[in-house]
């Protein structure tokens, strides 16, 4: 597995609660709901190296590509 490397969040305890809510309704600890929900959300803008899900291409000719 790679490496982790930690770091401190600061958060709303509102965020708090629904972020630790989620996760056990899930069966996911907190930190592992964190992370999945960050991966998600980078996978989606396509800012992890995957495809962009569920919005299409990210330029065409309609986008102001130049051929």
């Amino acid at each position: 597995m790679a490496e982790r490397k930690p770091f401190l969040l600061r958060v709303d305890p509102q965020v708090l609660e629904a972020l630790q809510g989620w996760a056990a309704d899930e069966l996911r600890s907190l930190n592992g709901q964190i992370e999945f929900l960050l991966r998600r959300a980078l996978a989606e803008s396509g800012r992890l190296g995957g495809p962009r899900r569920g919005r299409g291409p990210a330029a065409g000719p309609d986008k102001g590509e130049r051929r």
